[in-house]
């Protein structure tokens, strides 16, 4: 029986990391199934023991081998060469080179994970304890805990609610006299809005991260994103749409910027001996192993994210006259797209009411894997107390108090998205086509729900 993926594994983790046993359908229906069956036929809701309505939904496991996977990695662990110490890396300055090529960069450093990415990018571009550095609040927590183990200050600013992504219209008020860039993120591989946030950066001489951990293949005006900004970071973790298990890489077009994270990634090496060392800096390589798969990952990738484009294509048109469920909006300025989740906005109220969790709950059992997202804004986290931040960086930082903090927009996307992992876009048009029919069937039923 095809396996479902339930709620509890998205809520809190935003379908970055499925690390719980997926159960069958069998078993999620012998957990749900408690309450009496109201009516035979096919439009009886899962969850009350009738069909499901997404049942050609094949939505393929996530991740998979490629071909030449096996025979690069074979490779490797026949060569006795696993690892990089300095030049000695063939699969990883292949995999370099060829990511490079692909998203339009001069440089590419590939690391163990996108978290120590993010880290090696601020490093190179010097942000200091104290400094402050302007983050979203919806993202992963690595986004901004790669501020904080600098001993500089994460601000968060609020996203616009269509997008997800950082809304310059708050980043003005967010800049003080102690802040130095700006970590930003292509949230589900939707682009920030360059047009508007480069202006507002260059008015203010702060500098761009883009966290492009969701956005491999991504483009904006026909050019890739990672290198629109500063520096670019993406994440090539278990569930990412290129991946190898976990692995990272930081891109450039800063011949500058790109030594110097060639230093920091490798323990603070420059000139080929392995004990010498010009800057104390930690070892963030990426294995021979992890460069071996991602080869074979990245020669499939552009195809892929064909097959995710006209899917989603097919999922809008599928959702256009729903009231109540709703897409990102379509930009002319996103000329190509990558993915790692596709985000929908949720609207009880055209739903009789029903919580938007009751509606994911309904929709596993109607086929369709999906969850909550981000179900708490960064500054919600418990990590984020001001007196854990204050510990972590210097005394005269001025460090927000995050518990007392509203934001409108960021709160608004934690309690109205419905969230899908990107590889629902690699199934059938057909199957991807009958998430419609599970949405309108729980709309048609829902005061069933309540």
């Amino acid at each position: 029986m095809r396996p479902i993926r339930t709620i509890e594994l998205f809520t809190s983790l935003g379908g970055i990391k499925r690390c719980y046993p997926r159960p069958s359908l069998a078993t999620a229906r012998d957990k749900v199934n408690t309450e009496p069956v109201r009516r035979d036929g096919m439009d009886e809701l899962a969850l009350r023991g009738g069909p499901e309505a997404a049942q050609a939904l094949d939505v393929p496991d996530w991740p998979r081998c490629p071909d030449g996977a096996r025979e690069n990695v074979l490779d490797v662990l026949e060569s006795a060469n696993w690892c990089r110490v300095y030049d000695d890396a063939p699969w990883v300055d292949r995999f370099e080179e060829r990511f490079a090529d692909y998203h339009d960069a001069d440089h590419a450093i590939a690391v163990a994970n996108g978290t120590v990415a993010l880290e090696v990018a601020l490093r190179m571009l010097d942000v200091q304890p104290g400094d402050e550095v302007l983050v979203p609040p919806y993202t992963f927590i690595a986004t901004a805990s790669a501020v904080t183990s600098l001993g500089a200050v994460p601000r968060f600013v609020d996203v616009d609610p269509d997008t997800y992504n950082v809304n310059p219209a708050a980043v003005a008020d967010a800049v003080t006299d102690r802040t130095v860039g700006m970590v930003g993120v292509h949230v589900a591989g939707y682009p920030m809005d360059f047009d508007a946030l480069l202006p507002l950066l260059d008015d203010h001489d702060l500098f761009l991260v883009e966290d492009a951990a969701h956005a491999q293949g991504t483009e904006w005006r026909g050019e890739k994103v990672g290198t629109i900004g500063d520096v670019g970071t993406f994440s090539f973790q278990e569930s990412k749409s290129l991946s190898g298990g976990e692995g990272g890489i930081v891109v450039t077009d800063d011949d500058v910027l790109a030594e110097r994270g060639q230093l920091l990634h490798n323990i603070g090496r420059q000139d080929g001996s392995v004990y010498r060392h010009y800057e104390l800096a930690s070892n963030a390589r990426m294995t021979e192993f992890q460069g071996a798969l991602l080869c074979a990952q990245l020669d499939e990738l552009p195809a892929q994210n064909e097959t995710r484009r006209g899917n989603e294509r097919a999922l809008r048109e599928e959702i256009a006259d729903i009231d109540g469920i709703s897409a990102k909006p379509e930009d002319d300025r996103i000329t190509a797209r990558g993915y790692c989740l596709f985000d929908l906005s949720y609207d009880p109220d055209a739903f009789d009411g029903l919580p938007r969790n009751r509606f994911i709950e309904a929709l596993n059992a109607e086929g369709v894997p999906a969850g909550t997202g981000y179900s708490i804004p960064l500054y919600r986290q418990p990590a984020f107390s001001r007196a854990t931040v204050e510990a972590l960086v210097p005394a005269d930082a001025d460090v927000p108090a995050y518990r007392s903090l509203h934001l409108p927009g960021v709160e608004e996307v934690c309690s109205t998205t419905v969230t899908m992992p990107h590889e629902v876009l690699l199934a059938s048009e057909t199957g991807v086509r009958s998430v419609g029919d599970a949405v309108r069937k729980i709309r048609r039923r829902a005061p069933e729900l309540g």
